[in-house]
């Protein structure tokens, strides 16, 4: 559960930090890119604790074929008879990427454990073997980054209200989430003994407080830099030529089919006034 909060972080502020961040998020990107570095983000939490709205901050002014998203769907009939990590190896960065998993390996030990997808013998193999797993990773050059995402009793009520009323975040509530409502319960143990077995020194669980939003935002990126080791990138001053244009004739404008151009009310009456001058002095 996250520690509550009397207020909320100023929007002006959230807005100048997010929009500084970001810039380093750019620098960071091409640090990766450069560098042929390897980053791996987990991102887990409870339900409406506001993770996807940090990867969307993230994600927002970054080049997509350097930092990309991973989220799975339920797996496949074939991938259920795979040894359990292999289709998250799968997805894994190679040199000069950032990955983020929106939800990860670590299903097995929240939905599927509660919701009874997976048998005991599974899960205790699965705590017995994701240390080992992620430890494997960080050996081979990885840098790996875990953040759980908390949000209290009654923040988490109020999102999950909204959504169901608000016709843009309808589509975030699922059949799972009126599922997981009668079992808070087994989720909170299941996400202690989580913790209890994969909370090493070597990769440490990072727990992010949900509840403001905007400072979960700036909270999380702003750590998240801490952790990707990066310097600013200089690049050399390029001078643009003149667009030579000799020798191309546009084909007829009429002949192509443009999508037509939005204008707010008052533009449109605006030129319906026009016209309608334009008009009465014809008359004239």
């Amino acid at each position: 559960m996250a520690a509550k909060r009397s207020k909320r972080l100023n929007k002006e502020f959230y807005e100048q930090e997010l929009e500084r961040l970001q810039t380093e998020l750019v620098k960071m990107q091409e640090w990766v890119k450069e560098k042929g570095l390897r980053v791996a983000v987990v991102f887990e939490g409870r339900d409406a604790a506001g993770k996807g709205g940090v990867i969307k901050r993230i994600l927002e002014k970054l080049n997509p074929r350097v930092v990309r998203v991973v989220a799975l769907a339920k797996p496949s009939d074939r991938e259920r008879t795979q040894w359990y990590f292999q289709r998250y190896i799968a997805h894994l960065p190679a040199a000069g990427e950032v990955v983020m998993f929106d939800r990860s390996w670590y299903n097995r030990a929240g939905v599927e454990r509660v919701m009874g997808f997976c048998s005991d013998d599974e899960y205790e193999e699965f705590l017995r073997f994701c240390p080992a797993f992620e430890e494997a990773l960080l050996r081979s050059g990885i840098i790996l980054i875990k953040y759980w995402f908390s949000v209290s009793d009654e923040e988490q009520e109020k999102r999950f209200s909204e959504r169901v009323t608000n016709p843009i975040k309808r589509w975030k509530f699922s059949d799972m989430d009126l599922l997981s409502r009668s079992k808070w319960v087994e989720y909170s143990q299941a996400k202690d003994a989580m913790f209890s077995h994969t909370d090493t020194r070597r990769s440490p669980w990072y727990v992010v407080n949900g509840d403001d939003k905007r400072q979960a935002r700036i909270s999380c990126i702003s750590h998240l830099l801490s952790k990707v080791p990066y310097k600013e990138l200089t690049y050399d001053h390029i001078e643009l030529p003149e667009i030579n244009t000799k020798g191309y004739v546009r084909p007829p404008m009429h002949e192509q089919t443009f999508v037509p151009e939005i204008f707010p009310p008052e533009h449109k009456h605006h030129d319906k006034h026009k016209d309608d001058k334009k008009k009465s002095e014809k008359k004239k």
